[in-house]
């Protein structure tokens, strides 16, 4: 790896930081490309290819993770839905279902006891959305464990 390509990857840190400290706010691709130095089209590019999705993909999962926790403590689905910055309940409700393979109020009603009984940092780990939680679920034969 040559000086170069670490310089870009320190940038892409910063922008994939800003997108995890202020995944509630408005962003678009621009913005995130602005912090890291580039421009949209080579930064999305760039990040794909540093991080295996998209900037807005990336985006969306943190908003998805952070509506979990919220769900999890009894968050109404569109109080959570605004909370993390989405402003459409349909959209916001689809990409959640993509992502985890149940909906929004499904998740919510789940018993999610093993989950609060873990330190916050494991807890974080464990329930972390991922692209793969669908095939997951059709593996494991039901819903994915939280």
């Amino acid at each position: 790896m040559n000086p170069n390509d670490l310089a870009n990857l320190a940038h892409l840190r910063r922008a994939r930081d800003l997108i995890d400290r202020e995944y509630a706010r408005p962003l678009d691709v621009p913005t995130m490309a602005r912090h890291a130095l580039m421009s949209p089209a080579h930064f999305s590019r760039r990040f794909r290819a540093a991080y295996g999705e998209t900037p807005y993909s990336y985006l969306m999962t943190r908003r998805i993770e952070r509506a979990m926790a919220l769900l999890r403590t009894g968050t109404s689905v569109t109080d959570a839905c605004m909370a993390v910055g989405c402003t459409s309940l349909g959209s916001f409700s689809s990409r959640f279902t993509e992502i985890l393979g149940e909906t929004p109020r499904a998740y919510a009603a789940r018993e999610h006891g093993a989950v609060t009984a873990m330190p916050e940092c494991v807890a974080r780990v464990r329930t972390r959305p991922t692209r793969d939680a669908p095939s997951r679920i059709r593996e494991a034969g039901g819903k994915a464990a939280a």
